[in-house]
């Protein structure tokens, strides 16, 4: 069983920028994909981005492309989410994500653990 701790989250104006990270227990972190999705109020949890073991492939969500980046420091056992010129509707709950799988992928299914959540509010 993988522990995910995510941290980062505040509150930041619209065109602002924050990273969260999210430090993963266990040995086998850098044997697996990691991801990062969020879930706004009132709606389903969706994909933001994904990133393989080695942290050579990644994948984004088409409403984050551009301003998102992932990465990992496997050194570490952390996965980063850096959001650059963030926008209101970036506004939600982002949680990071460990993978059954060895490839970054962008449905919920393939994720087995998950962490607590750490909020992101964008104003206007």
């Amino acid at each position: 069983q993988v522990q995910l701790v995510e941290s980062g989250g505040g509150l930041v104006q619209t065109g602002g920028s924050l990273r969260l990270s999210c430090a993963a227990s266990g040995r086998t972190f850098s044997n697996y994909a990691m991801g990062w999705f969020r879930q706004a109020p009132g709606k389903e949890r969706e994909f933001v981005a994904s990133i393989n073991p080695s942290g050579g492939i990644k994948r984004y969500a088409d409403s984050v492309k551009g301003r998102f980046t992932i990465s990992r420091d496997n050194a570490k056992n952390t996965v980063y989410l850096q959001m650059n010129s963030l926008k209101p509707e970036d506004t939600a709950v982002y949680y990071c994500a460990f993978s059954a799988l060895t490839i970054a992928t962008t449905s919920s299914v393939n994720f087995r653990s998950w962490g607590q959540g750490t909020q992101v509010t964008v104003s206007s």
